[in-house]
């Protein structure tokens, strides 16, 4: 029997059989999926010249015109007039664009990509009942597979260069090993924060499958995609991950999680490796704790009031108002849309809203409004810390991996760009993006993606997609409310 959309979120709870299906071959799931192998030479050569640079790095600082030298998968110099002896360079015409380090997205569960806006009207409990208690019983690591590769591919297109990908529905060895390989085959850079599934049935082979992962697939800490865990607050989950030298992610908010945190900073179980997601509805000592600690805080304009979390508000005032700087994240795609721009935008509205709120009440001292490099600041500098990756992208510094995205100021919706930040912050979206590097390797250019065949991994969407409507009986409805 077909059930509408309406009865799907309802009986999400619905019993699933197990699926015990092996992944393929790495090179086949990629090849399917139509995705070229691109190699970085690491003795080429991409000199981009005669962009607006804003560097976020106040020691390089920012340049009307300039120039940024590429050597293999680093940035070599950033400057006006940069000189190449040497071989020469390939010149990539950056004229009429802005060069920003890549954004970095602290926080996003790409296994639900093939769930695109499905709930758009959705709460936290219709979010729970359609992904954890509905769809996500069903994966098979293929539809792990095809879920992270179209949502890193999509963070890819929108200039989201980093992800953490927080995976909570690794149902067995094989889906996690699924979830990590198109994160390698997308090309994108990544942490892949391995976490349990919220819901029966698993192998329950979590978290001990972490250590087999670091060897499967981290010999190197020198490579794009990086390890951690992702868990609550769990005392034998966080000694598992320092005893393997994982740092955390952590899904955090309310008074009931302020006062474990208590316990947890008491027990010296807190450190400056923990990434605290959300943050809504905590207590200042909470607050304090984690600034004390170390940890790093990453808020969701979008996530927090579409699905009512915390106190409905992301707590990107909270954090400033205890001296911590965060990150921003789309969180996922099941409601909205995937790119950064649009958390900026959110968060740096509702922020000065609420600074004047605060201040035509009466408060003798309303928090200062965010300009637009604070939010910047937020969406590249602060994700890199996030991520525990500030020494190797966040910033457009010489020395750091050439994560690096242009954006078009000549099309019709930014020219004449006035303001190089305001452009970036106020006014781009992705059609402005015109090419994408991640580690020096050139994945978007002129505004089209590189080495992704559409027509053949299209297919690949579809047929997982259809899978999983089929298996939870799902009848799909483009206008259900």
């Amino acid at each position: 029997m077909k059930v509408s959309r309406r009865d799907f979120i309802q009986v999400g709870t619905a019993a699933a059989s197990a699926c015990a299906v092996s992944a393929q071959s790495p090179r086949r799931d990629a090849a399917e999926a139509g995705l070229a192998s691109i190699n970085l030479d690491p003795n080429q050569r991409i000199l981009l010249r005669g962009g607006t640079i804003v560097s976020m790095d106040p020691a390089v600082g920012d340049f009307v015109q300039g120039d940024i030298l590429i050597q293999g998968k680093k940035i070599a110099a950033v400057g006006t007039n940069v000189k190449t002896p040497g071989p020469a360079p390939r010149v990539i015409d950056a004229s009429n664009t802005i060069l920003i380090p890549g954004f970095i997205d602290c926080h996003r569960h790409s296994w639900e990509g093939v769930l695109r806006r499905i709930i758009p009207n959705g709460d936290i409990a219709k979010y729970t009942a359609t992904t954890h208690q509905g769809f996500a019983q069903y994966y098979r690591p293929r539809d792990m597979y095809i879920g992270n590769l179209i949502t890193a591919l999509g963070c890819i297109d929108a200039g989201i260069t980093c992800i953490i990908d927080n995976s909570h529905n690794s149902r067995s060895a094989a889906h996690s090993d699924a979830a990590l390989q198109a994160l390698f085959d997308s090309g994108i850079r990544a942490v892949h924060a391995s976490g349990p599934p919220q819901r029966e049935p698993w192998d329950h082979q979590w978290p001990q499958d972490l250590e087999r992962l670091r060897k499967r697939f981290f010999s190197s800490d020198d490579q794009l995609v990086t390890l951690r865990m992702f868990s609550g607050l769990d005392r034998e989950n966080y000694r598992a991950a320092r005893k393997l030298g994982l740092r955390i992610t952590t899904e955090f908010q309310g008074a009931a999680a302020a006062a474990t945190l208590e316990q947890f900073w008491e027990e010296k179980l807190l450190g400056p490796d923990i990434t605290y997601n959300h943050c809504g509805g905590l207590t200042d000592r909470a607050w304090q704790r984690i600034r004390e600690s170390g940890g790093t805080v990453d808020v969701c304009p979008r996530s927090d009031p579409q699905y009512g979390l915390g106190d409905g508000l992301p707590a990107f005032q909270q954090a400033l108002d205890h001296g911590i700087r965060p990150g921003l994240s789309v969180d996922n795609e099941v409601s909205y849309g995937t790119d950064m721009f649009t958390e900026m935008r959110v968060v740096f509205n509702i922020q000065r809203a609420f600074a004047t709120n605060r201040r035509v009440n009466g408060d003798a001292n309303p928090p200062r409004m965010v300009n637009v490099r604070d939010v910047l600041e937020c969406g590249t500098v602060n994700g890199a810390a996030c991520a525990g990756l500030t020494a190797k992208c966040g910033t457009l510094s010489p020395g750091k991996e050439a994560d690096i995205v242009m954006i078009r100021t000549d099309d019709f919706n930014l020219y004449p760009s006035n303001n190089a930040l305001g452009t970036v912050v106020a006014a781009a979206d992705i059609k402005n993006v015109d090419t994408v590097i991640i580690g020096g390797v050139i994945r978007k250019s002129g505004g089209k993606m590189i080495g992704v065949n559409w027509s053949r991994l299209r297919p690949q969407i579809d047929e997982s997609r259809n899978y999983l409507f089929q298996k939870a009986g799902y009848k799909l409805d483009i206008f259900s409310a």
